[in-house]
C-alpha cells in the first residue's frame, strides 16, 4: 500500500473539515447568487415584456372591478393586435387626471405575501397608485358623442347600450351626466369608467393639456385576469359585442 493509498487519521480529517466547509459555503453562495441574477432578469422580461399585476385603488370600474381586486395586465398581446373598443385598460397618467380620490388599504397578510411573491418575478402591485384604468370607448378617428335621446353614447354616429356592464345611480340614468362631443386623434384613445357616475374619466379632463385623450404610448396595457380576492377570480370581460355595430371612422354618417 503506498502512503497516498493509507487511510486518513482521525487528526488528517479535523484539519480537512474547515476546508470541507469553506467550499460547502461557497458553493452554496455561488448557487443563490446565480439563482438571483436569473429571478432579475426574469422579473425585468416578464415585467417589460409580458404581464404586470396591479390592484385597483378606487370604485370607478365597478361592478366590473372592485377596490382592492388584484388584476393580471397583458403587456404583449396589444403589441400585435392593437386595442378595440370595450378593452379595460391600466395607463399612466396623461396629465391631472390622479387628482381623483382614490381608496387605499392596507392589505392584509395573504394580500402581502401574495404581493411579495409576486414582485419576485416582477408583478408586483407597488407603482398601481401612479396609473388608472378605464374601458376604451373610442379609438382613433372615432366621432364620440353623449347623450341620445335615450341616454346613450353614440360612436360614428351608432348608439351602444352599455347596460351589460354600467354601473348607473338610477334605473334609466343617462350613461353620461356630462354632454360631450369628440373625435379622436390619431394615437389616441376617448376612455370612461363603468361606474359612470363616479369616475373621473376622459369627461372630466377636457380641460387638461391633452383634451381628455389618452396617448396609446401612454397605455401600460389590457387588463384580463381578475387574481384576487379568490372567490372573483376570472377573466375580464371586455363586451366587444357592445361596439360590434360601429362602423370605422370613414363611414360615420353620424
Amino acid at each position: 500500500m503506498s502512503i497516498d493509498d493509507a487511510p486518513a487519521t482521525p487528526e488528517t480529517s479535523q484539519e480537512q473539515a474547515p476546508a470541507r466547509r469553506r467550499r460547502g459555503t461557497l458553493r452554496f453562495l455561488r448557487d443563490v447568487l446565480i439563482i438571483v441574477v436569473i429571478a432579475i432578469v426574469v422579473s425585468f422580461a416578464v415585467k417589460t415584456f409580458l404581464v404586470r399585476s396591479f390592484y385597483i385603488p378606487s370604485a370607478s370600474m365597478e361592478d366590473t372591478l372592485m377596490v382592492q381586486d388584484r388584476i393580471l395586465v397583458d403587456e404583449l398581446t396589444p403589441r400585435f393586435s392593437g386595442y378595440e373598443r370595450g378593452d379595460v385598460v391600466v395607463f399612466t397618467d396623461p396629465g391631472g387626471w390622479l387628482d381623483e380620490t382614490t381608496t387605499t388599504t392596507t392589505p392584509n397578510a395573504l394580500q402581502a405575501a401574495g404581493d411579495w411573491m409576486l414582485s419576485l418575478v416582477g408583478l408586483s402591485t407597488s407603482d398601481s397608485d401612479d396609473h388608472l384604468i378605464k374601458r376604451i370607448i373610442g379609438l382613433p378617428g372615432d366621432h364620440v358623442a353623449c347623450c341620445n335621446t335615450l341616454g346613450q353614447i353614440t360612436v360614428n354616429g351608432v348608439a351602444i347600450d352599455e347596460t351589460s356592464y354600467l354601473l348607473l345611480p338610477e334605473s334609466g340614468a343617462a350613461a353620461s351626466a356630462i354632454a360631450f362631443d369628440v373625435t379622436v386623434p390619431d394615437g389616441e384613445l376617448w376612455v370612461l369608467g363603468d361606474n359612470r357616475y363616479s369616475s373621473k374619466d376622459s369627461r372630466y379632463n377636457q380641460d387638461q393639456p391633452g383634451g381628455g385623450f389618452v396617448p396609446i404610448s401612454n397605455v401600460v396595457g389590457r387588463a384580463f385576469l381578475i387574481t384576487w380576492p379568490f372567490d372573483r377570480f376570472g377573466l375580464i370581460d371586455f363586451h366587444h359585442d357592445v361596439f360590434a355595430s360601429v362602423p370605422d371612422p370613414e363611414d360615420d354618417s353620424g
